[in-house]
């Protein structure tokens, strides 16, 4: 089994993290993956985006051509990587800042409000870990320990402080697609 999902926002939002923690998850279990990370100059603001492969075999490729799944942190990645999901694929949406829907009717969309979600359980800027729970929870992708595992491992060091937050938020993500269904 090999999965592809290209993460997408603007910098700040913590697109890169997103995708360094699955890959590092992916790693906890065991799995090949590559972790292909792209950025505009100015990081903050500019535009930001990675593409992720987890997989049981090794991988020829860490481009992502038709990846199954992406995820849009605002509407210029909406428009952009709209029609690069694969037909049948799924696009994560922050419903926050995308009020639109894809022009494609062949692709799922799951609907996160991200930034709502982190702002009330107190942290607005853990909003990318929300948006990974949810799609931790909807992919199956890795096990939820070795996402908690993995934010351990990516701030280790100085950013210890925010492990408890992150986990948290990423519970967050996953509770709020475990209740929509």
């Amino acid at each position: 089994m090999s999965l592809k999902i290209v993460f997408s926002g603007f910098g700040g939002q913590g697109v890169l993290m997103m995708g360094y923690v699955l890959a590092v998850a992916g790693m906890k279990e065991d799995k090949h993956v590559t972790f292909l990370p792209a950025y505009g100059a100015e990081v903050r603001g500019g535009t930001a985006n990675c593409t992720v492969v987890v997989s049981d075999e090794e991988i020829a490729s860490p481009i992502a051509s038709s990846p199954e799944f992406v995820v849009a942190m605002n509407y210029p990645s909406m428009i952009k990587y709209q029609n690069m999901v694969k037909s049948g694929g799924t696009m994560f949406l922050n419903s926050d800042l995308i009020t639109e829907e894809p022009a494609r009717e062949d692709i799922n969309v799951v609907k996160v409000p991200v930034n709502s979600l982190a702002h009330k359980m107190g942290s607005d800027r853990a909003l990318n870990m929300v948006m990974l729970g949810a799609v931790r929870e909807k992919t199956n992708m890795v096990s939820e320990k070795s996402i908690s595992v993995a934010i351990e491992t990516v701030l280790e060091g100085k950013k210890q402080q925010f492990v408890e937050v992150n986990q948290k938020a990423v519970n967050v993500g996953g509770d709020f697609i475990r209740s929509s269904k």
